[in-house]
Parts: structure tokens; sequence; C-alpha cells
């Protein structure tokens, strides 16, 4: 078990509520293994290793650009407010409390965890360590493992719930979600390959839980509050999502 329960989540538990393990949907056991599926990070030396050494080197060119201050905001942007312009709606935790619990409680750890500890591989900047990045040198950002990045499986899953919802804004919310992971790279925190394998670890995280029946209803609640909101909310600043798309439309590689 990669968590475990609070006495709190195992009386309900005992009392038949769900989802098992505190606040998440599925216990650890029902995703499926990480290890297995997602391939291996680049052996040393490799020319994938060396890509992905060539890729943090050449985004340095875009510190200081309007992608780079993409990248910085997506490290700590919350879900609502990142595929805003996506979703062509306002929204946040408080005007949409259901999706916005929904997201959060929708875990990619059970995939990712493991085998960030099975490889323990160093992050890009460790190697350069004059070069900067979009956020802190933290102890904890360097002894958490590279491989995979664990932002991008939660981005791509938030993505394909929201997707989920609003199926009619799937692409431009999933186009989102492809860019919220370059921000990995572009930030450089993360490896190309290790931003690659992250959009697996979200698919394979958003398939264990369809079959979680705590997570299919509270997909149902979101779509209802959603079909609520959907005449009452504000379109997000037309400015700022023209913004978003010019720094977007410029390719990182």
């Amino acid at each position: 078990m990669m968590w475990r329960a609070s006495l709190a989540a195992l009386a309900l538990l005992t009392a038949g509520a769900t989802p098992p393990d505190a606040g998440r949907y599925l216990d650890a056991a029902a995703f499926p293994d990480g290890l297995a599926i997602l391939p291996p990070p680049p052996m040393p030396d490799s020319p994938a290793a060396r890509l992905d050494r060539q890729m943090f080197r050449e985004t340095r060119r875009l510190i200081g650009s309007p992608r780079w201050r993409i990248a910085t905001d997506d490290v700590t942007n919350e879900p609502l407010n990142r595929y805003g312009c996506a979703m062509g709606m306002r929204l946040d935790a408080q005007t949409a409390p259901i999706i916005a619990r929904l997201l959060d409680q929708a875990s990619v750890a059970p995939v990712v965890d493991p085998v960030k500890r099975a490889y323990q591989v160093r992050r890009p900047y460790l190697d350069e360590p004059a070069a900067p990045i979009c956020e802190a040198k933290t102890a904890h950002l360097a002894s958490n493992g590279d491989y995979p990045s664990g932002h991008t499986a939660a981005g791509w899953l938030e993505a394909l719930i929201l997707a989920e919802l609003l199926p009619e804004r799937a692409g431009a919310i999933l186009a989102r979600a492809r860019a919220y992971g370059e921000s990995r790279a572009v930030c450089g925190s993360h490896s190309l390959s290790a931003v690659q394998a992250g959009y697996l670890a979200g698919a394979a995280a958003y398939a264990a839980l369809q079959s979680s029946p705590s997570f299919r209803h509270d997909v149902a609640r979101a779509r209802a509050e959603l079909a609520r909101l959907r005449h009452r909310t504000d379109a997000p600043e037309a400015t700022i999502c023209a913004a978003q798309a010019a720094a977007l439309a410029e390719r990182p590689w």
C-alpha cells in the first residue's frame, strides 16, 4: 500500500463508505503497475538520454519569454484556472466545488510514485547546476525523481476528466494538457522523456478510475453542476486567452 489509511478513513470503510485510502477513489492496489506500463527511462548515453540533455539546454533560450512565464505559472496553478481558456469558462473551487473536488480526489500517485522510487532518475538541472529553472531548486525537488513527471501525469488525468465533462471542448482541453506537460521541460524541472512518460501514466490512472463507483458517481454530479453553471458563468478574459494561445503556439522543440 502506498498510503496508510487514517483511523477516520478506516472507520468509514467499516461503515461501508468509499473511497478507500483517505480522500481517494481507489485503493492503490487497484491501479495498474506503472513499472509494467511505462517504458524504462533512457539508458545513460543512449540517443534518448542525449536528446533529453539537448532539450534541456535548448529550452533555456525561453527564459524570460511569455512561454517561460506560462511554465512558471504551471508549477502551482489550479486545474480550473489552468484550463479556463480551453473550457471557455471561468470556474474555481468556490463556483464549482463538485468539479474541483473531483479533480482533487483523482490521483496519479499509485501509478507514478513506484516508478519514481524504482528508477530514481536525476532531474536534468542537477547535472547543470548553473542553468536556471523556473521554480525553486529545493531539496525536495532534487530528491523526488525525474521520471515520470507527476505534474504531467496529473495534468493529463485532469484534462481527460474535463474532456469527458465537456466533450465539445475536448480538443482544446487536451491541447492545453499537452502544453502543461511541455511546461515541465521548458521549466527545466523534468526531462523530455519524463514528460512523455507522464502522459502515459495519467492515461493509465484515468482508465483505472473507471472501475470506481464513487468516481463515476462524482463525474455524474460534476456534469450536472457544469450544466447548471454553463449559462451563468463568465468566459475567461479574451485578451488573456489570446496571449496564452500566442505563447503556446511557439513550439518549445
